[in-house]
């Protein structure tokens, strides 16, 4: 027990390190009052460093204080910055348009392929920009909650300060992204610490294992987003842990349905699909 203890404490000192050298947070060029404090707080509770601008340019920044990325503040907005890539700019891109869609009514497939209802509650395993979270976090209401899980800790960063100041113009689809609880870490160790039949709803988005496209918004997102495919315990606890359903997003004609049993309805003509299991009618 006392040796299982000591690795539990060196493992959290290794991902404390690895944090510290991953990014910096810092701001614009001329931040208000409120931006800096907002930044400081984030860095406190990221546990990395803050560093303020002083007329000194993000790249040099990054630099100076050896790490590998910049997450830089904003009023309502934040964007992560690297040598090795375009800037990241948080935002919900088409999420934003689906979202208007659900809230005037409109049917969205994964969330009709979820059977979702206000009140649920969801894990989305998969955060990515939390495009799809927001869905959910709509779906679900006020009544409900949306948890997202990412294993990308500048990703993470980015979406957990993304989701609580980013301004669209639209109160209800603002509401939704700060009602989103965002965790770090990787979905499987997350599942293994849930109860049985404690979320209504799982959802898996391996975007990167075999991707259809790269847009302005996802294409530096690359570099940073797990690639691997689903590991076949995830479903194994997300069948343990899921009341209602677990939803897969894949492409069409993708082998990890079969592989990781899912259910498929091949309709339309669009390029990606949805599989589901279903917990409650036992198929």
């Amino acid at each position: 027990m006392f040796e299982d203890r000591e690795n539990r404490e060196e493992e959290e000192q290794s991902r404390l390190r690895e944090k510290q050298v991953e990014l910096l947070v810092t701001t614009g060029d001329s931040p208000s009052a409120e931006v800096m404090e907002r930044a400081k707080l984030l860095a406190a509770e990221l546990g990395v460093l803050y560093a303020p601008r002083r007329g000194i340019s993000v790249a040099k920044l990054i630099v100076a204080h050896r790490v590998r990325q910049a997450l830089v503040l904003v009023q309502g907005g934040v964007r992560l910055i690297s040598p090795e890539q375009p800037p990241m700019v948080f935002h919900p891109s088409m999420g934003f348009i689906r979202a208007k869609r659900v809230l005037k009514g409109e049917p969205d497939p994964m969330l009709t392929a979820a059977r979702i209802v206000p009140g649920d509650t969801v894990l989305d395993c998969t955060a990515g920009l939390g495009t799809d979270s927001l869905l959910f976090s709509i779906g679900t209401g006020s009544s409900g909650q949306v948890t997202a899980v990412e294993s990308s800790f500048p990703v993470y960063a980015l979406i957990k300060d993304g989701m609580r100041h980013y301004r669209s113009g639209n109160a209800e689809v603002d509401q939704a992204f700060s009602n989103i609880d965002v965790r770090f870490g990787h979905h499987l160790d997350y599942l293994r610490s849930l109860p049985d039949r404690s979320i209504d709803i799982i959802y898996f988005d391996p975007m990167f294992r075999d991707p259809l496209l790269d847009s302005s918004a996802i294409g530096p997102l690359r570099g940073l987003a797990n690639p691997d495919a689903l590991n076949e315990e995830s479903i194994v606890h997300a069948k343990r842990i899921a009341r209602k359903t677990i939803v897969l997003k894949e492409k069409r004609g993708s082998g990890e349905f079969a592989r990781l049993g899912f259910r498929v309805e091949q309709r339309g003509t669009t390029k990606t699909v949805y599989g589901v299991i279903d917990i409650d009618s036992g198929t």
